[in-house]
């Protein structure tokens, strides 16, 4: 029985170096695709990236300076579409005056469900979907080609396995000093977050 026991955990053992010794010959894998200067980003906040809006036009985030950020990767096809885009407008009718924006940014790497050009994606988000907050210019929010705001998004909030999106409708919660509070799963409800929304408006 002991030895058994001993086996097993040789067994362990030469696994967790076997994966170890993957990971470090793979650096492309998200778990170690660093790409950022960790200790760069930790200087930096969101108001240092310039993004582009839907008609292509340069939008430096300092201009949010001083609000409540949630920054959405969007799309018109999901299954997902329908409700957050109304529970987004909920809250940005709701609290937009407080102080909050939403910063919906399209992306078709998933599934391939936002697969229009800027003008379709915009006609859809705001005559079908009734879209009052910004949406900006479509975007990656992984791999190489990833937007340098969403390599800053998930660098200051990953996850324990790797920091990559996972699917459309990742949310990421900013505070008025320009960093970020907090991540939320594609299937977090935004209405789930209006607490959290809330807190952050009121200090």
């Amino acid at each position: 029985m002991r030895s058994l026991k001993f086996l097993n955990w040789v067994s362990v053992l030469f696994l967790g170096l076997a994966l170890f010794y993957y990971f470090c010959t793979n650096p492309s894998l998200p778990l170690l695709s660093k790409s950022y200067n960790m200790a760069e980003e930790s200087l930096k906040s969101i108001y240092d990236f310039t993004v582009k809006d839907i008609r292509g036009n340069d939008v430096n985030l300092d201009a949010y300076k001083g609000k409540v950020l949630l920054i959405v990767n969007v799309a018109s096809k999901c299954g997902l579409t329908n409700s957050n885009y109304k529970e987004l407008n909920i809250l940005y009718e709701k609290f937009k005056g407080q102080g909050l924006e939403i910063l919906g940014f399209p992306c078709n790497q998933f599934g391939g469900q936002e697969p229009g050009s800027n003008e379709e994606i915009q006609e859809t988000a705001c005559t079908m979907f009734k879209a009052e907050f910004p949406i900006f210019n479509k975007v990656e929010v992984n791999g190489n080609n990833a937007a340098p705001i969403y390599k800053y998004l998930k660098a200051q909030k990953g996850g324990l396995f790797g920091d990559f999106i996972k699917w459309n409708f990742t949310k990421f919660l900013v505070g008025r000093d320009g960093k970020v509070v907090a991540r939320y799963a594609p299937t977090t409800s935004p209405l789930k977050i209006e607490k959290d929304i809330g807190n952050l408006l009121a200090s």
